[in-house]
């Protein structure tokens, strides 16, 4: 039988790599974004090999992007929790009065 590629499967994998780097390099929103963008392909890919799994190959790829997609999302919560931290620290200092001391 003839397979063809499993559509999607590239740009799920894209799309977790995408995730991971947009967090590590630029900022976590983007990585948010990517990754949930990853997860519902990977998810309509997954649906679409279910029907005919014989038809398809590059299934891998839907498996691998779907874990870097999970990767991308944790890292990017993680990098959203340290800047809630971060700035409310910031804002515990100049609001308490601290801050004058620092100078």
């Amino acid at each position: 039988m003839n397979q063809q590629p499993l559509p999607g499967a590239s740009t799920v994998l894209t799309m977790g790599i995408i995730s991971i780097v947009g967090t590590v390099i630029c900022c976590g929103p983007f990585g948010i974004i990517f990754a949930i963008i990853g997860l519902v392909k990977a998810k309509a890919a997954e649906k679409l090999y279910q029907q005919s799994p014989d038809s398809y190959s590059d299934y891998s790829n839907v498996k691998t992007g779907r874990i870097l997609s999970y990767i991308g999302l944790a890292l990017s919560l993680v990098y959203l929790v340290l800047t809630i931290i971060y700035f409310g620290f910031i804002i515990a200092v100049i609001t308490t009065g601290e801050w004058q001391s620092y100078q």
